[in-house]
């Protein structure tokens, strides 16, 4: 985001986005083609980066500020599930041509707001104009002490899987935010299309787990499909109990108001909550944590040896499931595919 003698974007930069780095001295405040990061002694540096597309990941026409806080915090979820501590983030927007100009200003308001929260500092990124639909992408930047993180790999057979929050709010929100639930009341569907909208970076939690979880995956593509992620990674398979999926008291109105089946919940995506393993002595750990993070941690199956994933009912007869979950791209004719 270096600035020039020109107008147009650079202008925007400089007034609405320079304003955002002033908490980063390596940032420059956005003169430079770069920015220079310095980790503590010690800390290895987490990178990680989204994109969301107008029409793909979120309805046209939502709130800019709405918009610029959901892409943080998918990016913070990412580096939670790492167990990492956020520290910064780089921005990359391509904006329809002839965009207003408020737009940019209640985006930059949304980020200002939420780096606040999370204690993150622009430090550089791009913006250019296209004829398409505008995508956003953010790059964040965590660290965690030494090579002490998390990753997908490490779960054992006969590890316990724990899920943090609830499930499925965020598949119901969307459908509130498209016009959905009617059997709803209105309440209830806006609370739900803020689960949606505004997801929860479980960082302290993702912080706390290293040293105790053998693996994390913070849930982007739906609780099967991303434990499937991380089985896949383990080389491990695993059984989920259906009874102790958690859901919300907002998502068993709907689930008991006919709007969704709990099959729809467990293949949704955008919760964002923390999926993660740990070894049967850690129980106890796990519940600590969740007092003293007053967190819900639920334990909802089992990692067992072999590749599948299952949800089970209270006999352990599997349940039909209509896909795994949310999948970026497209599968041939015939095969699974969102």
């Amino acid at each position: 985001m270096a600035e020039s003698q020109s107008g147009g974007e650079f202008d925007l930069i400089a007034r609405y986005f320079r304003p955002l780095s002033r908490a980063a001295p390596g940032a420059f405040a956005l003169r430079n083609d770069g920015a220079l990061l310095t980790p503590p002694e010690g800390a290895g540096l987490v990178v990680t980066k989204d994109l969301m597309v107008a029409g793909v990941h979120y309805p046209e026409g939502e709130d800019p500020a709405i918009l610029a806080r959901r892409l943080l915090r998918v990016n913070l979820s990412d580096l939670a599930a790492m167990g990492a501590a956020a520290s910064a983030y780089a921005l990359g927007l391509a904006l329809p041509e002839g965009g207003a100009e408020a737009w940019v200003e209640a985006f930059a308001a949304g980020l200002a707001q939420d780096q606040e929260r999370f204690g993150v500092a622009l430090i550089g990124g791009d913006m250019v104009a296209t004829q398409g639909p505008a995508v956003l992408s953010l790059t964040a930047f965590g660290t965690v002490r030494g090579d002490a993180c998390l990753t997908r790999s490490g779960a054992g057979a006969g590890d316990d899987i724990h899920v943090s929050g609830s499930i499925g709010d965020a598949t119901l929100g969307l459908r509130a935010v498209q016009g959905g639930l009617a059997a709803l009341t209105a309440e209830d569907r806006a609370a739900l299309a803020v689960r949606f909208r505004l997801p929860e970076p479980r960082l302290a939690l993702g912080a706390a787990l290293v040293g105790c979880a053998t693996c994390a995956i913070d849930i982007s593509d739906g609780l099967v499909a991303d434990l499937g992620h991380l089985c896949a990674e383990s080389g491990v398979g695993a059984r989920i109990e259906a009874d102790a999926v958690p859901l919300s008291p907002t998502a068993r109105r709907a689930v008991g108001a006919g709007e969704a089946a709990l099959a729809d919940l467990v293949i949704g995506g955008d919760d964002y909550e923390l999926l993660f393993c740990a070894p049967r002595p850690e129980r106890d750990a796990v519940e600590a944590l969740g007092r003293r993070l007053d967190l819900a941690l639920t334990r909802i199956g089992t990692i067992e040896r072999g590749q599948d994933v299952a949800l089970v009912n209270a006999e352990g007869r599997p349940l039909p499931l209509p896909r795994s979950g949310y999948r970026h791209f497209r599968e041939p004719a015939g095969r699974d595919a969102r």
